[in-house]
């Protein structure tokens, strides 16, 4: 996955696709599947099997899921337990708990990507008053063919928009500069 690709997955404002149950925030596995998809049509998601079974079941009862997904070429893959609504393992889960479990996981692993990261990470949402990444900008970046268009495109740009996509241009520019081979 190309860098630019990483920073337009972080870049993907989440705030307004939040749920709450409880004090948990979480995203919905839906949204950030389509999210996933607008960005690369191709990309898959596998739950792992064990055996002819959907989780790991382990000696205390408990049970684990496990899901892989790959967007551009790259994989990743996220183990979660089987929990409730207050993210307590449960014991000897019945099918409809282990299928809530891996839509979670999916979600999970989608983060793992940067999609709504911070919620994984146990952090409060981000401010609304903070700069907000422009997608079309991001796109405009991504689609500079040469450091020569890169930079001109920079040059355009007020001091709040370089200042807010210095990312998106380090991450496009380092990947002008870097040989096919050696990328």
């Amino acid at each position: 996955m190309r860098n630019i690709d990483r920073f337009i997955i972080l870049c993907i404002a989440v705030n307004d696709h939040v749920e709450k149950k409880g004090n948990l925030s979480y995203l919905s596995w839906a949204w950030a599947w389509a999210e996933v998809l607008k960005i690369d049509p191709a990309a898959r998601w596998t739950a792992h099997e064990y055996g002819d079974r959907p989780a790991m079941y382990l000696p205390d009862g408990s049970a684990m899921v496990k899901v892989s997904v790959e967007i551009k070429g790259d994989i990743k893959t996220c183990v979660l337990p089987v929990m409730d609504n207050r993210n307590r393992a449960i014991q000897n889960p019945d099918a409809f708990s282990v299928n809530t479990a891996i839509m979670r996981c999916l979600a999970k692993c989608i983060a793992m990507f940067g999609l709504g990261l911070y919620i994984y990470a146990g952090e409060d949402l981000p401010e609304g008053s903070a700069p907000q990444v422009d997608p079309d900008l991001v796109a405009l970046i991504a689609g500079a063919n040469s450091l020569d268009e890169l930079t001109k495109l920079f040059k355009r740009l007020t001091k709040e928009q370089r200042m807010t996509h210095i990312d998106a241009f380090t991450a496009r520019k380092k990947e002008l500069t870097t040989p096919p081979e050696a990328a």
